[in-house]
């Protein structure tokens, strides 16, 4: 089946990739075209952008957590829409190391045989941007890229100079963005702000994407986009009927989850009902408990002082209650979380103290599931990763870890995956279709709606 594709790639991290995505998603809409949008990446904050302008779930795209199979199967299952717009992580070629291309943008473009528009900043180079781009352009045998787009270029003159410079690569220049800190999305600590944050915050995104469109040839975007190969698609497992509900924290301190994970829950016959740590006092009537990622410390006072809804939560622990949570969901259910010298009392199931820093701890992480647990009912090989600025401190001694790490940080060196009664809650994040984490998972609930 023919599926219309581009990927937006950039030659490093910052240099406008999300801004100008959602600006050619935007575009397309307006010519009438409804958009797909992914990310490469096991990226959580990007895809809220993305979802915001198109209206449509944005899936991820990771190598190392998907493998190829499932990427394509991802991929191919999840573009319904007239165009699959693609957003790249990082610069173009970084992926797990330095010794090849795996897991990176070109990776994923490659599988998927897509064509590439490679975005520069040209806020600080003239001639020299043609050295860039013939870079990318040769430094691997088949680089995909089609087209070129230059981002903060400061003047008419400036133009010119990058426009000249690059006719040697005989790479169309398919788009000329005006520097102006206007069209600058706001960031904090973990990257952008999630989308889930405010109103205010859509406007601000459809706005920017409107500006930069204007300087953006969505005509041979689209010819371009529709100009590839076919690609097999392959049936998506059948659905099972509803017969359990999970609950999932959802709102702007836990909102880290992949699409994917959630309709692989439904897929296996969960009812999924949202609910939030924040403003609701009890939780909905549900079997299970899911509590992603996120920003816990930023709403830290709102979650200490929601005591009906920590005092419910840890009761179902106690109770035997399947739960799982990963990274800020793990951070909410030690006894606290210390943010810029203030500390939050959270649920203290765990016997340990959470501790921002300053220090980005972002792996991809390799181990095994020694223990049986939510997610899981034997010893199992993983691939999964890990994005956070904080650490646990004072971990009891008498603490269960369910997951050893070949690859990693962790909660403890070489060990993550709290286990307490059937609660696991870890650093890292998992992607459920890479085993069968999702039908186990329902399968417990299943078990705990019978007792």
């Amino acid at each position: 089946m023919r599926i219309p594709r581009i990927v937006i790639t950039g030659a490093t991290s910052g240099v406008g990739k999300t801004s100008i995505t959602c600006s050619i998603i935007y575009a397309l809409q307006k010519h009438g075209f409804s958009v797909q949008p992914f990310k490469v990446g096991p990226d959580y904050i990007d895809p809220g952008y993305l979802s915001s302008i198109s209206n449509n779930e944005t899936y991820n795209l990771d190598a190392w957590l998907m493998g190829k199979n499932q990427l394509l199967n991802s991929f191919t299952s999840n573009s319904k829409s007239k165009i699959s717009v693609i957003e790249g992580v990082m610069g173009f070629y970084d992926g797990f190391s330095g010794n090849s291309n795996y897991a990176s943008t070109h990776h994923v473009a490659s599988l998927t045989k897509s064509p590439v528009l490679l975005v520069l900043d040209a806020s600080k180079t003239s001639r020299s941007i043609a050295a860039t781009a013939l870079g990318f352009i040769k430094f691997h045998r088949n680089s995909r890229i089609v087209g070129i787009i230059l981002n903060k270029i400061g003047s008419k003159k400036h133009e010119l100079l990058c426009k000249s410079a690059l006719e040697k690569t005989k790479i169309p220049i398919i788009g000329v963005i005006p520097k102006n800190p206007l069209l600058n999305m706001p960031s904090r600590h973990l990257g952008l702000i999630s989308t889930l944050e405010n109103n205010i915050l859509k406007k601000q995104i459809k706005k920017i994407s409107k500006i930069i469109s204007e300087n953006i040839d969505i005509n041979q975007i689209i010819k371009i986009a529709k100009n590839t190969s076919d690609l097999t698609i392959k049936s998506k497992p059948i659905s099972k009927k509803p017969r359990t509900t999970i609950a999932v924290a959802l709102d702007t301190s836990f909102n880290f989850y992949y699409q994917d994970n959630l309709e692989a829950l439904r897929r296996e016959g969960a009812n999924l009902k949202f609910f939030s740590p924040v403003k609701n006092k009890k939780l909905p009537k549900c079997d299970g408990l899911y509590i992603g990622g996120g920003f816990p410390e930023v709403l830290g006072n709102a979650l200490e002082k929601n005591h009906v809804m920590k005092k419910s939560i840890k009761k179902l622990s106690e109770d035997g209650f399947p739960i799982y949570a990963e990274c800020g969901g793990l951070m909410y259910l030690t006894k606290s979380i210390l943010s810029e010298n203030k500390k939050y009392k959270m649920i203290g199931l765990f016997d340990a103290e959470t501790k921002m820093t300053k220090k980005m701890r972002l792996n991809y992480t390799k181990g095994k599931i020694i223990l049986k647990t939510p997610i899981s009912e034997k010893l199992h090989n993983f691939h999964g990763h890990e994005f956070h600025y904080s650490h646990l401190d004072s971990v009891s001694s008498d603490s269960k870890f369910a997951y050893t790490l070949e690859i990693g940080e962790g909660i403890k060196k070489h060990q993550d995956g709290l286990i307490q009664d059937n609660t696991l809650a870890s650093y890292g994040h998992l992607y459920f279709d890479s085993s069968n984490y999702a039908e186990i998972f329902v399968r417990n609930c299943i078990k705990s709606s019978k007792r």
